[in-house]
């Protein structure tokens, strides 16, 4: 009788010492990971939220001044600028490479390539494996004003469309958004055409037998059934160009004048050129807070969509 009653409390303290051991455990191989994590991403993050209410050098003492580096970035034109060109960028990077790829993985998963299927999803996909500074420098031959752009439009005679177009105040954000499209397209079609094979192949067979075609099966049947792979695809790309510098950098510096200049070149600019890095730093803050403001719509959606 005795042992009848003290045998559940005993079994009690034995699950509880074993739940224990396993979160203990836990922890033990999470822990590596966390440091790291605590080390090199959260403790810089909080020293640029700090720096960000200082007037700092980087050498010299620092000054508080609060809220003055975001004043000054707000009534600067050219440091403002910075922030509507990368959301200028969103429009090539984000929806110019989820739009074509649609279109791209939607031809490639009617039509039948055989064994030339591979070869050009490794064709498209090949810009994301190039490196960027790589992909700037070609670039910057192909746009350049006797590239091979404007020497194929010279070939079909439309000279006067020729220009150097890294180098013009009215193109060069273009070029650069074009240069981002040629990057991210091959991710983007990838994972939607990964997203499309997973698609019930009887919605499309009842779609046709009702006489829908290829853009009502695409907006019908096809999107719908995309959105968490259209989520991480804009997600990708939206970091991808508010947060741009290597392409820039080596295309175009940031110019013509500031035609291209965004974020990352004028934080790049203002804490190592010019010395100021409370501005730098509120600068990297409010890119911070506009990626995140950016994000978090779309894994809303996205975790709507999941449901």
């Amino acid at each position: 009788m005795v042992g009848w009653t003290h045998g559940p409390r005993v079994f009690r303290r034995f699950r509880a010492s074993s739940h224990r051991r396993e979160i203990l455990a836990g922890w033990l191989f999470v822990a590596p990971a966390l440091v790291m994590y605590v080390v090199f991403v959260l403790q810089p993050l909080a020293l640029t939220i700090q720096y960000s209410f200082l007037r700092w050098n980087g050498i010299g003492p620092a000054t508080w001044v609060g809220l003055s580096n975001y004043q000054i970035i707000l009534s600067d034109p050219d440091l403002r600028g910075t922030i509507f060109n990368a959301l200028r960028l969103v429009l090539f990077f984000s929806f110019g490479s989820v739009g074509l790829g649609l279109l791209i993985a939607s031809v490639l998963q009617r039509v039948s390539l055989g064994r030339f299927g591979s070869v050009t999803r490794t064709v498209l996909f090949l810009p994301q494996i190039i490196p960027l500074v790589a992909s700037g420098i070609i670039w910057g031959w192909l746009l350049a004003l006797r590239g091979l752009v404007n020497s194929v439009l010279r070939g079909v005679g439309m000279g006067g469309f020729t220009r150097a177009w890294l180098g013009d105040f009215d193109w060069a954000l273009p070029a650069v958004g074009v240069i981002g499209v040629w990057v991210m397209l091959g991710f983007c079609t990838l994972l939607l055409q990964t997203g499309m094979s997973k698609i019930d192949r009887s919605l499309y067979e009842a779609a046709r037998l009702d006489g829908a075609g290829w853009f009502a099966e695409l907006r019908w049947i096809t999107i719908p059934s995309l959105r968490q792979e259209i989520g991480v695809c804009l997600t990708v790309t939206i970091i991808a160009a508010l947060a741009a510098f290597d392409i820039v950098f080596v295309t175009t510096g940031g110019g013509p004048g500031n035609a291209t200049a965004v974020p990352g070149i004028q934080i790049y600019i203002s804490a190592f050129l010019s010395r100021e890095i409370g501005v730098a730093s509120a600068l990297s803050v409010m890119l911070m807070v506009l990626v995140v403001a950016a994000v978090l719509p779309i894994q809303r959606l996205t975790r709507e969509a999941e449901r």
